[in-house]
């Protein structure tokens, strides 16, 4: 009897030092710097996550990513985030306004673009078959940057635009060319090369088709000011802008 005795005390002896041994693994500091990103930067903040995770162990990036009108919503809100970049300056402006950030940069640039399905069944030629009721289209709500450079875009070019759909962010308007819903959708120059052999791209004369600038700022509520400094550091150094020409962005 005495050595079962032991040899459970033993057993239960094993058992305490592992789960105190699993308890202080548990407590390995770690940080997490959140990104509100506008959804056409998916891809390149996506890659440019893993180089920053890579640079700076014990770190992880979580990215948000939605219609910019959208994240400014949240940022005003008080999300807890750190990093937000905007697909135009006009809606970055409102944060600005808020005291929400300052002094936002310029990092990137894009133009837009007309995504039609493979194999263009509806014969989708230029910005004059978008504006023909017959067929659907699909594009960004208003106030999304997006939205804002189709309009304009339009306009530019003497058209009235004749949308079946309003996405709220631009890779909203991408799937639904993507799965053939719609005839045509107007999205960034990156979404389309992006989406690969899922789309097919019509360029839009550039001297009609918008062009709007990207900033990013550090949030003035930032949990992790420091790191989100870094962050947005990588983005205008030489390795960001290697990864944003890389997927079609003008860069400054």
């Amino acid at each position: 009897m005495r050595r079962v005795r032991t040899r459970a005390a033993a057993l239960v002896a094993v058992l305490v030092v592992g789960a105190l041994a699993g308890c202080g693994a548990s407590t390995t500091p770690h940080t997490e710097v959140t990104v509100l990103a506008a959804a056409s930067l998916t891809d390149v903040f996506g890659s440019l996550a893993h180089t920053f995770e890579a640079d700076h162990p014990g770190t992880t990036v979580r990215l948000s990513f939605a219609g910019s009108s959208s994240l400014v919503a949240q940022a005003l809100a008080g999300a807890p985030a750190d990093v937000l970049a905007t697909a135009d300056t006009a809606t970055m402006q409102r944060a600005v306004d808020a005291d929400a950030v300052r002094n936002p940069a310029i990092f990137a640039d894009n133009s837009v673009e007309i995504a039609v399905p493979p194999g263009n069944p509806a014969h989708v030629t230029g910005l004059a078959d978008l504006a023909d009721p017959t067929r659907t289209v699909a594009l960004c709500a208003p106030q999304v940057p997006c939205g804002a450079a189709a309009r304009a875009t339009f306009a530019a070019a003497g058209l009235t635009a004749a949308p079946d759909t309003l996405e709220q962010d631009v890779r909203a308007v991408l799937t639904k060319v993507e799965l053939g819903e719609v005839d045509a959708g107007i999205v960034y120059r990156t979404d389309v090369a992006a989406a690969g052999d899922r789309v097919q791209g019509i360029r839009v004369p550039a001297d009609v088709a918008a062009t709007n600038d990207y900033p990013i700022a550090v949030l003035t509520h930032a949990a992790h000011p420091d790191l989100a400094a870094a962050f947005l550091a990588l983005v205008r150094s030489s390795t960001g802008a290697a990864v944003l020409r890389s997927a079609g962005f003008g860069t400054p």
